[in-house]
């Protein structure tokens, strides 16, 4: 036998269960350990892999999506997404880049909304990820009771992220705005 300060927990399990010592006492270590093991695989399977990644090409986005940049919308959306939006319309990528081309570009005075992700949340299945965050949607208000002040949105959000070629694009995409308590818009 082996020096027991040299033996591994799954050695020494291992070598409980051949000499047959395992018992009642063997029993009450190899059980644990099986435990432990079984319980770091099914973690290991919920990390993703490509989580920094996904978290980067998110923010990437977001912030692309505060400038209204059709770019960023054109990388990020695949030709075959399907989007519900908050509003419940269901649209594609084409869709998408249509409206966004419709939009008259915003005077310089004019506010825009800045969209941040919190609590993201990466599951990774090979190839296809399912990335969940709130979103956050911060506009500066210029209304004249409260100029300066500013409104903020928050959703859940959805997004089934495909690697084809090497690049992650979204191929669904499901929106749900969360009521805000008070009736009106929150203020930071």
């Amino acid at each position: 036998m082996k020096n027991d300060r040299q033996m591994t927990p799954a050695s020494w399990t291992v070598h409980l269960l051949r000499c047959g010592r395992a018992g009642r006492c063997g029993f009450l270590v190899v059980l644990p350990l099986c435990l432990l093991v079984a319980v770091a695989g099914a973690a290991d399977a919920r990390v993703a892999k490509d989580g920094l990644e996904l978290t980067q090409l998110l923010n990437r986005f977001l912030a692309g999506a505060s400038r209204d940049d059709p770019a960023v919308h054109q990388e990020f959306w695949a030709e075959d997404l399907v989007y519900t939006s908050s509003a419940g319309r269901r649209m594609g990528k084409a869709d998408i880049l249509r409206d966004l081309a419709a939009t008259p570009a915003r005077r310089p005075d004019e506010p825009g909304t800045i969209y941040t992700a919190e609590d993201i949340r990466i599951q990774q299945y090979g190839n296809t990820a399912v990335v969940a965050f709130r979103l956050v949607g911060t506009t500066t208000t210029t209304k004249v009771v409260d100029p300066g002040a500013a409104e903020v949105h928050r959703y859940l959000n959805t997004g089934t992220f495909v690697r084809r070629d090497g690049k992650w694009q979204v191929v669904a995409w499901q929106a749900t705005r969360l009521p805000d308590p008070s009736g009106e818009p929150e203020t930071p």
